[in-house]
């Protein structure tokens, strides 16, 4: 995405700006730029430890984890007493993000869950502070309508890739850029929703549930 949201030299100069992670998200990098895995990577993933620290938020659904780079990420910033709740539908991935979580030191603090993202979050009782969304992008406007109505009031609902590789603003039609695009339109309409698209690596829309 280098280049399409930002120039290739601001991008290279905020990557560059980057402290070094620990090993272990270090290797979590390495493998998912080898193996073609999507993560939010180091910067959008200090936006988002920043945001739920500042939050306060505790109760936290992953919607879409993947390898558990966020995962990471979301349980440190969440603390001793937080709850992540990770979803993926790859038993792989599940495995890995499980072995990742143990040596980052927050396995503890997370729930594992296989399978769909949005008959998951179903089957989890009461009210989340933070919701993270970064399902199959065709899933994104159902994905929050299944959400929002269990996202409490001031909760942080954040969603990556909102500008897909600038696609949004293109003529492509293609139904992931369909999808983001309605997703975001929604959002911006939405009268129990304050949201803000942050044009950072593909894009990041934070949302505050009115």
């Amino acid at each position: 995405m280098a280049g399409e949201i930002l120039s290739p030299a601001v991008e290279d100069y905020l990557y560059g700006m980057l402290p070094e992670r620990d090993p272990v998200l270090r290797e979590m990098e390495e493998y998912a730029k080898e193996h073609h895995v999507p993560i939010i990577g180091p910067a959008v993933a200090r936006m988002i430890y920043m945001l739920t620290q500042l939050s306060g938020a505790r109760r936290i659904f992953e919607m879409g984890s993947a390898i558990g780079y966020s995962t990471v990420w979301l349980a440190r910033a969440a603390g001793p007493g937080g709850r992540v709740f990770y979803t993926d539908g790859g038993e792989e991935n599940v495995r890995r993000a499980r072995d990742y979580c143990q040596r980052a030191g927050v396995a503890r603090r997370v729930n594992f869950l296989h399978g769909d993202a949005l008959e998951l979050i179903k089957t989890v009782p009461g009210r989340f502070d933070l919701i993270f969304l970064d399902v199959d992008k065709p899933q994104y406007p159902d994905a929050l309508h299944v959400a929002l109505p269990r996202l409490r009031r001031g909760g942080l609902f954040i969603t990556d890739n909102t500008l897909w590789s600038g696609k949004v603003a293109g003529a492509a039609s293609d139904d992931a850029t369909k999808a983001i695009r309605a997703l975001n339109t929604e959002m911006y309409e939405s009268p129990k929703l304050f949201p803000v698209i942050v044009p950072l690596r593909d894009g990041v829309t934070v949302c505050r549930k009115l």
